[in-house]
């Protein structure tokens, strides 16, 4: 197989397979309405139908599409292992040397951490995804931002059960590793955890049964927020930015910021 190519064929442009042929020179194979069909090209006239550069350029876009619906199942995947429990699934959507602590590294060690964490803390949890913004370093490394809202139910010291809702969003680093997209690192910041009939109204809107309050880190992500309310608008125009470069909009957003230290419970 050459390659991935355009054709013509009755007046429609069809993306096809290329291949080479010692009797017919190069052959164009694609699907039709009523099979496939074939149709070659002399030796000669290869050159003028078949540009290795635009191949290598389109083969490199279609990479990147199966890239992003790669990644975007890497993040529902994690919800659906985690909900149910099948922790062999979710730690195997992690990078082999997964570092969970500055001691420990694989994903033996994230099973542990997260049975602990999900046997003794929560009874039952739901992870439902929204935006999910994606970009890439390269071709094997991207990094993302994923907004989560998430319900626990969670038992408390004194026998009782709060229906504990949270928004959040995680920073998040993929790898290609061995064809597969993986989780490199989560980073997840959290807006609010509290019970569902009381609204997390004022600071430290971490509220967990039994524990401090404290600040999830949401906003120290990007500093825009802070710059938001330390500059209200003036009389002058007000200035704007140029454009961010493509695969350059959250680093862009962040700066030079360090990333936050999260108290995950």
């Amino acid at each position: 197989m050459l390659g991935i190519g355009l054709l013509r064929y009755k007046g429609n442009v069809l993306l096809c397979r290329l291949e080479t042929s010692f009797w017919s020179g190069l052959i164009f194979k694609a699907p039709g309405a009523g099979g496939n069909f074939e149709t070659s090209l002399e030796t000669e006239n290869i050159a003028t139908m078949r540009d290795s550069t635009t191949d290598n350029d389109l083969l490199a876009r279609i990479d990147r599409l199966e890239s992003l619906d790669a990644i975007r199942q890497l993040v529902s995947k994690y919800s659906v292992s985690l909900d149910m429990r099948d922790l062999d699934a979710h730690v195997n959507l992690f990078a082999p040397d997964i570092r969970v602590s500055r001691e420990l590294v694989g994903r033996s060690h994230l099973k542990r951490w997260l049975d602990d964490t999900l046997r003794l803390q929560f009874t039952g949890t739901s992870h439902h995804i929204g935006n999910h913004i994606i970009e890439f370093d390269d071709a094997d490394h991207a990094h993302g931002v994923v907004y989560s809202k998430n319900e626990h139910e969670t038992p408390c010291a004194n026998g009782d059960t709060e229906w504990v809702i949270m928004q959040m969003v995680y920073w998040d680093n993929y790898e290609r590793i061995d064809g597969r997209w993986l989780f490199r690192r989560r980073l997840p910041c959290y807006w609010y955890a509290t019970d569902l009939n009381k609204p997390p109204v004022g600071d430290n809107k971490m509220r967990w049964p039994d524990r401090d309050t404290y600040e999830g880190g949401y906003h120290e992500l990007f500093p825009s927020w802070k710059e938001f309310w330390k500059n209200p608008p003036t009389e002058d125009e007000p200035q704007v930015a140029e454009p961010a470069p493509l695969d350059e909009f959250l680093y862009r957003m962040r700066g030079d910021a360090p990333f936050p230290r999260i108290v995950v419970r």
